[in-house]
């Protein structure tokens, strides 16, 4: 079995030599420099510090407002650097990468690589920033072309001359390439996949996904050799797409529009409407090209993984093209609530192409819960807190925090360099606390929360001033020039009040560190400070807990300050400190108590948070979340309609004869009898119905139970031709035995009248804003009807979003809303149909063990046609499976995913002519011995 991981980068990409040989499938080392060629990128030529984008013969520049050069060891042994064996500043081998991959390293921009020689994008558009422009149905003939926004330096919007695309592609044509570790992708998944692999979690598997650089100037047969290599010699499915789909797909809609909104950002700028629009098309069309390459590849028994919210759309195609797939979805970043995500124009698009999975996981239970308010809200369907119950299929949805691989960081920390570097920081700050912090200038990481709080903290505690540093590494972009500008003068603000000639409270260093560096300064660290507004999981507090173990340092235990709004704040707990960004002097305090807590308190802390670390390692998350993609999936594919087989009335009949005790519990509406007006009360039942049941429980060794969800006193009146049959009203909150006068309560009284108090109001709400629509109160449940109404879409919606508000306010009552056909029933979750099964079943047991005439049932009956009637089936499959009982029959109606064992497709009819038929055999007349 092959397990396919789709992700949007693989991890591997190409570099192009020009001046070997024009074999150019034999793998080269690459050169220490590289001429240029037209429409290849140089590698850098010049010392450039150890920092990734440091450009040729610069070093990066000192923190605003700098009073010491002690930054600059960052930026020392390039020389050095540039010949040690591990390849810094250029990137690591195939081979080195087997040890470990950054989890959250910065990665440049899409077409931006410094360090390999790859083509630069092709000529593409950008839509007009003006939404009217956008909108213009009558558009001119000719447009100028836009510019690329300053986000992206690596994209060129500016025409390209035909002959100069083919000097490009016949330069790399003959030009020989090497397969080298990918600097874009998500370093966390490689890890986890390495990590599974080496433990022998996953035998056989393939990446899917592009090569993270441009490919419009690659000819046909290079781009066939590429794909042949990397699928024969590294695992790799390659998706090729053109320059400017994948432009629009990344840079406009995913960077543009999904990350924002996913971490709370809702643009609000006219030109991201415009944005939406125009690059929608694009994500789709990616989308549909990585469906495509894993359909033409899969077997029967692979499974499917779809990496991340690059690839929302993938699983609902790839269940077009091959519907039995295995097909799992995990999403690393955030999932916003309901109301953010709302905003998005193709949110239901969106949802229902994640629901194309059979499985989809999220970091942290939060994430997990938004989503299921989201699809109840917006898709208008059935969410429990297993998964999200569709028409045809149950979609599981499941919380699988992911980690790091503590052995290969183990491998990593014995380097020689990370051990000069550690004795290196050591000596530069002797004597000084260490803070250290590591983020992506984007305004969601929180740089400028964290600064403002570590200004507040100097402020308050000015005796600290000469004591402490703090080291933020800022990886520089372009995407907000305004937040860069905003972080600058903070930072010489706090240097040019607190800074001496021999101290320097913060070092600001705009460029990223290489991966020794980055080693020994989080070993070295003090403290570890994450302000992120919002991220799925923040796997750098991860690697500085299990750095903070004192074996490569004189210093251990460090203090975690970790932002509330991350995922692993879920997974540290209150081991951290953990912070609101947003309160300054909140976080300026947790700067105070990491600084101050004694050595026992911390290293208390630190072994409760290094055992999660190694708790949710990176293969424990890789097998946790293939054994239960596995499982559901084997579980779903047993409801499926397809898988269901239909009854065989004449085997039932022959278990039937055999039996001597038999217990029947049927539905009534749509099962005995089709469904009328709601509004209607239905005084009689149809007669061949009456008959039906008349003539079954004339039989001493049948005992018959019809439930229904209409109350005790309408239950009575419909079957009053009937003494000799048991009821089960309200969907399982009154039971009533054969030929009893008493009804039997499951539901607590006290309880029911608490939350109808609280539940009626809101219904009140929604029924004032729907014209033609009631509510219906019965004695354990309330009926929002809404089937009626003049506008059907708007009550949809407005009943969708009552059920969410019902199930978020009341779920710790036991109290949800299910979305029936025109209706929406608020009951309680602690009784069911399954609850006055089970009391049924007691009864019987009971009287067994009096030593009544009466024997415990060997035959078990249940038919039903809705979702109301599957706790029932699966109690009835579990009571079987136990061997409880003899044989036991779950029957359903219709063409849905069921538990049921079998079906039947011809209705109320064919339920009728069934049980008639098994009323027509021989009876028990004589109390049974």
């Amino acid at each position: 079995m092959t397990v396919f991981i789709a992700s949007l980068f693989l991890p591997y990409t190409v570099n192009f030599h020009v001046d070997n040989s024009r074999n150019h499938r034999t793998p080269v080392n690459p050169p220490s420099a590289n001429p240029t060629v037209d429409g290849i990128t140089p590698i850098p030529q010049a010392a450039a510090s150890l920092f990734g984008q440091a450009k040729p013969g610069k070093t990066p520049g000192l923190t605003p407002g700098a009073t010491t050069d002690h930054e600059r060891i960052f930026a020392s042994n390039v020389a050095q650097a540039e010949q040690d064996k591990s390849g810094y500043p250029f990137p690591a081998s195939v081979e080195d990468n087997r040890l470990l991959t950054e989890s959250e390293g910065h990665s440049p921009a899409w077409g931006a690589t410094t360090s390999l020689n790859q083509p630069k994008p092709q000529a593409t558009l950008s839509p007009d920033p003006s939404i009217l422009k956008h909108l213009d149905p009558h558009p001119a003939k000719e447009s100028v072309p836009q510019r690329a926004p300053p986000a992206q330096p690596a994209a060129t919007y500016t025409g390209l001359r035909k002959a100069s695309v083919a000097n490009r592609k016949v330069s790399f044509s003959k030009a020989e390439w090497s397969i080298e570790t990918a600097e874009q992708g998500n370093g966390g998944l490689r890890n986890a996949v390495r990590s599974a692999t080496d433990a022998g979690v996953l035998e056989e598997m393939m990446w899917v996904g592009t090569l993270g650089m441009p490919t419009d100037a690659l000819a046909k047969w290079t781009r066939r050799d590429i794909s042949e290599k990397l699928e024969d010699e590294y695992e790799s499915l390659t998706v090729f797409v053109n320059d400017g789909d994948f432009d629009g797909h990344y840079t406009h809609f995913c960077k543009t529009i999904l990350w924002p909104v996913f971490h709370y950002q809702i643009p609000d700028n006219p030109k991201s409407k415009a944005y939406e629009d125009h690059s929608w098309i694009y994500y789709v069309k990616l989308n549909q090209a990585f469906a495509e390459r894993i359909a033409k590849h899969w077997k029967r028994g692979d499974s499917i993984w779809v990496q991340d919210y690059h690839l929302l759309l993938v699983p609902a195609m790839l269940r077009k093209l091959v519907p039995d797939a295995q097909i799992g979805f995990f999403l690393h970043i955030a999932f916003p609530s309901s109301e953010v995500f709302k905003c998005l124009a193709p949110r239901k698009e969106l949802l229902e192409g994640i629901l194309g999975a059979n499985l989809i996981g999220f970091q942290t239970d939060e994430y997990c819960r938004h989503f299921l308010q989201t699809c109840s809200r917006i898709l208008c369907v059935e969410a429990t807190p297993e998964g999200v119950q569709l028409e045809d299929r149950f979609v599981n949805v499941g919380t699988f925090p992911i980690g790091i691989d503590p052995t290969s960081w183990d491998k990593r920390r014995q380097l020689t360099d990370v051990e000069r570097w550690v004795d290196t920081i050591s000596e530069r700050y002797q004597g000084k606390r260490l803070i250290v912090s590591r983020d992506k200038i984007d305004s969601v990481r929180g740089i400028r929360q964290k600064l403002l709080s570590y200004e507040l903290f100097l402020n308050s505690n000015p005796e600290w001033a000469d004591k402490v540093v703090l080291i933020q590494v800022a990886t520089s972009t372009t995407e907000q020039p305004e937040l860069e500008a905003t972080l600058s003068d903070i930072a010489m603000r706090i240097n040019s009040t607190h800074s001496t000639l021999a101290h320097q409270p913060l070092v600001f260093l705009k460029q990223d560190l290489a991966f020794p560096q980055y080693l020994a300064l989080i070993t070295v660290a003090d403290a570890l400070m994450i302000t992120s507004l919002r991220e799925g999981m923040n796997l750098t507090s991860h690697e500085f807990v299990y750095c903070q173990d004192g074996s490569y340092g004189d210093k251990a235990y460090g203090s975690l300050i970790l932002s509330e709004f991350t995922g692993s704040a879920s997974v540290f707990g209150n081991h951290a400190l953990l912070v609101n960004p947003w309160d300054y002097r909140q976080c300026a305090e947790a700067i105070h108590t990491a600084l101050t807590r004694d050595e026992k308190e911390r290293k208390e802390v630190w072994e409760a948070m290094l055992r999660a670390v190694l708790q949710n390692s990176t293969a424990n998350w890789v097998k946790s979340f293939s054994e239960t993609l596995t499982g559901v999936w084997n579980e779903q594919s047993s409801r499926e309609i397809m898988a269901v087989p239909r009854l065989s009335v004449s085997r039932l009949t022959e278990r039937y004869r055999e039996s001597k005790q038999r217990l029947m519990i049927l539905d009534y509406e749509g099962t005995l009898a089709s469904w009328g007006s709601p509004r209607s009360i239905i005084l009689t039942t149809p007669q061949r119905a009456i008959t039906t049941l008349t003539e079954l429980t004339e039989d001493l060794a049948n005992v018959v139970y019809v439930m229904s969800s209409r109350m005790p006193e309408e239950m009575e009146r419909l079957f009053r031709q009937v003494p000799n049959l048991g009821l089960i009203a309200e969907n399982g909150c009154f039971v009533r035995e054969p030929r009893g006068d008493t009804w039997t309560h499951l539901a607590d009284k006290v309880h029911v009248k608490a939350w109808k108090s609280s539940v009626s109001h809101i219904l009140a709400y929604f029924n004032a804003r729907i014209e033609g629509s009631w509510i219906e109160e019965r004695h354990c449940s309330l009926v929002f009807h809404h089937g009626s109404a003049e506008d059907r879409h708007i009550a949809t919606r407005l009943a969708a979003e009552c059920a969410g508000n019902i199930n978020d306010s009341c779920a710790n009552q036991g109290v949800h809303a299910i979305s029936a056909e025109g209706a929406l029933i608020v009951e309680t979750t602690h009784t069911n149909k399954a609850s006055a099964a089970e009391l049924v079943w007691k009864w019987f047991s009971a009287n067994v063990e009096k030593g009544e005439n009466v024997v415990k049932p060997d035959f078990l009956l249940i038919v039903g046609d809705n979702r109301e009637d599957e706790p029932v089936f699966r109690w009835a499959n579990k009571l079987q499976k136990a061997k409880a009982v003899d044989y036991a029959m779950t029957v359903t109606l219709g063409s849905r995913s069921t538990e049921a064992k079998a079906t039947l497709t011809q209705g109320v009819t064919g339920v009728l002519s069934c049980l008639q038929q098994l009323a027509s055999q021989d009876r028990t007349t004589l109390p049974l011995r």
